[in-house]
């Protein structure tokens, strides 16, 4: 196959972040214009990945070897020709001047998935959301070029939360597909929770109790990184503050389930009315 230019590679990213819906804003057009491209480049790249450990009918070892090839050619700098996904990548970590780092996290996290089914304690979970979230954070932060500590640092805590929503609002989803349970299992037999509640989408009294405690830890993390949403200026702060009164938004779905924790939230059109004019009085 032949290479594909940058321009197309940027193209099929674009195409690929419009396709996919999420909860969350992705390449938004409130973002500056010259950061649109880049934003979908690295949603793409997060996204296939993402597959690679998840999707199709792949052996472990052929899932691991994917990624693996993706890992060697970051970090050699060395791109498959055929790629477009990694030639756009590329290309955003050149121009952009972004550190590869964040990119072999996001790799490594998407390799844990595919060995790692369970997390003994919050803190394992929370290495994961460092890895497998954070550094969309931080990409975005380098490409703003707004990446201080004190910016990072709430980046970090936003992208964990937004992790743990994710977790909250895929809990059948990833069992049964997955073989997943992203919740500290300490905290399940706290609970009193079984995997007989996931196996069966038992939604009593002890499994509410558990979802509870994960939606007030998502919020903390949210109310800690707030301050992000009010540092950023212009359409950037915009964006972040866009994404806190989603997210929130959909806790407070994942608080008021009428008695089912596995029924998932969806945010509607009606819904970004909502979170757009709070995300504009919040500033």
């Amino acid at each position: 196959m032949t290479t594909p230019t940058v321009q197309a590679a940027i193209a099929h990213c674009r195409e690929l972040a419009r396709r996919h819906y999420e909860n969350f804003p992705v390449a938004s057009r409130l973002l500056p214009r010259p950061l649109q491209d880049p934003v979908a480049v690295i949603y793409a790249f997060a996204r296939t990945a993402d597959d690679f450990a998840d999707e199709g009918d792949l052996s472990p070892a052929e899932r691991l070897a994917r990624l693996d090839a993706w890992i060697a050619a970051l970090r050699q700098a060395e791109i498959p020709a055929a790629d477009p996904i990694l030639v756009a990548t590329e290309a955003v970590i050149n121009e952009h001047h972004l550190p590869r780092e964040p990119f072999l996290d996001l790799l490594s996290a998407f390799s844990q998935d595919v060995n790692v089914r369970r997390y003994p304690d919050f803190a394992a979970l929370h290495a994961y959301c460092r890895r497998s979230a954070n550094p969309v954070g931080r990409l975005l932060l380098h490409l703003a070029g707004e990446a201080s500590a004190a910016n990072l640092a709430d980046s970090d805590r936003i992208c964990t939360a937004l992790q743990l929503i994710n977790f909250l609002q895929d809990l059948q989803q990833d069992y049964h597909e997955h073989g997943r349970i992203y919740l500290p299992q300490d905290e399940l037999r706290e609970a009193g929770v079984s995997e007989r509640h996931f196996a069966e989408g038992l939604s009593d009294a002890a499994m509410q109790r558990l979802v509870e405690r994960q939606i007030r830890r998502a919020r903390i993390f949210l109310h800690a990184g707030a301050p992000l949403g009010q540092r950023l200026r212009g359409r950037f702060g915009l964006e972040i503050r866009l994404i806190l009164q989603a997210a929130f938004t959909v806790l407070d779905r994942l608080s008021n389930h009428a008695g089912d924790v596995f029924r998932r939230p969806r945010l509607r059109q009606r819904d970004y009315a909502g979170i757009l004019w709070r995300a504009l009085i919040a500033r």
